[in-house]
This record gives C-alpha cells, structure tokens and sequence, in this order.
C-alpha cells in the first residue's frame, strides 16, 4: 500500500511559512507529517508554531534552536526574548523531544535527525568532504545503535539537496521558514510501501512561495529583536550571521 510521509524542518517560527507548507501537505492527501526540529527562534511565532507541530505532527525531533531556548538563562538577549514569548510549558517540551526518529518504508531503513550522528550542533553541509557525508549514516551514543540506515533524513543547514552513496541516501530537506538557498518554504515527500515489502522510495523535494512580506511585518509588529537580519534571510535566502551562538 503506497505510504506518503511530509517531512519538514527549521521552522523557525515563521508561521505564514508555516502556514502555506501545511497548507500544502493537506492539499496533497498527506496525514504523516514529521518535523526535524528548529520550531522556534529567528521569526516571532514560535509559540504557534510549536503547538501546530504538536497538532499535526506524527513525530518531533530536537534540534539545535530547541536545545539552546531549552536552556534556562542564555547569554543571548534575542534567545531571552523568544524564551518569554515560548513559556515554561513548551521550553520543557523542546527540552525533552528525542535526539532521531526512525521509520521503515518499502524495507528501507529511514533515520530522521536534525544536523549530524554527533549531535545538534554539529553542521554538515553538501560541500563537505565526502567522507563526513557518508558519516551521517554512522550510528553513535547520540542515535543510538539499532542497524544503519538506508535513508537519513535531516534538516539544520537550511539548503535542500539529495545525494546518494551506493544504496544510501541522503536527504536535507530545506528549511520551512528561514530557507538558505532560494526564498521559498521547503519540505520534502517520501513515497514507498508501508508494509515491510522491498520497494522503491520516492523522494520529493517541494518549494513553496508564501507572503514573506507578512512575515517581517508580523515580527516588526511584535517588537522582535534582530528584524533587519530576519528581514534580509526571508527576503533573499542569505545567511546574516546572528543570534544563539551564531547557529542556523
């Protein structure tokens, strides 16, 4: 029976990002959703958004924005900020989502994390020596050490791309509400048998336009720290260097 899973990631609280990518799925017939972490920080909606995540989403993984808001006083006065708006109640659920989540699609062995094996700080990007990539697939003490994956599925980077390794796969699915390559929301779509069945896996990388304007103006209304750098990042996908120790 064909099985057709959303994965998003890096939401970001950007919520009208948010908005037109659930929009989306939905149109599309898709009730499996996953998130791959980063739900709050950058944009002003985080509160939002988190609870939509736990709304709609299946399964929710940590990732590096969570961890740090999760914090109970950093150094960062915009991390502060976003800690206020976000509440005690979802700081503790950011605190305590699982490092990965793993799936089985068309007897493949599907593996979702947020940056890397080693954790959430450690970046990985597509231009990397070719070794790190094929590392994403290690297990270690973070992912624990259940058999390899087939698939890894991550996000933090912010730059959708799908490189293969032999029988392996590796997918990043772009960043919903802050994408670093083009400035659109991105998600990708799995499509496989969702008995043990071996079968194809169907990737699909999705690109969606929303109104970025109203994003900046809702941050501008809301009073949010940092709006030029936020401002700039939604409007041409460039990386302004900028807030929770300079992490994506």
């Amino acid at each position: 029976m064909l099985e057709r899973i959303a994965l998003i990631s890096d939401i970001h609280g950007n919520l009208p990002a948010f908005e037109a990518t659930l929009a989306d799925i939905e149109r599309r017939g898709i009730t499996r959703v996953f998130c791959l972490g980063d739900l709050a920080g950058k944009g002003p909606h985080g509160d939002v958004v988190i609870d939509l995540c736990r709304e709609r989403c299946e399964g929710v993984i940590r990732g590096n924005w969570d961890e740090g808001l999760a914090t109970p006083s950093p150094a960062d006065p915009t991390a502060r900020w976003h800690q206020e708006r976000l509440g005690p109640e979802r700081l503790m659920y950011l605190g305590a989502l699982p490092n990965t989540i793993d799936l089985i699609l068309s007897d493949q062995h599907i593996r979702l994390l947020h940056a890397s094996p080693q954790g959430v700080w450690t970046r990985v990007f597509q231009e990397d020596p070719v070794e790190k990539l094929q590392a994403m697939f290690a297990n270690t003490d973070f992912t624990g050490h259940a058999s390899e994956p087939d698939i890894v599925v991550y996000g933090d980077i912010h730059e959708a791309f799908v490189r293969t390794f032999g029988r392996k796969t590796l997918l990043n699915t772009g960043s919903v509400g802050n994408p670093l390559d083009q400035p659109l929301a991105s998600y990708a779509i799995l499509e496989g048998d969702s008995s043990e069945s071996v079968a194809p896996v169907a990737i699909t990388l999705v690109r969606l336009p929303y109104d970025i304007e109203r994003a900046i103006w809702d941050a501008e209304r809301e009073g949010m720290p940092d709006l030029e750098p936020y401002a700039i990042e939604v409007r041409t996908a460039q990386y302004q260097r900028r807030g929770l120790v300079s992490q994506e």
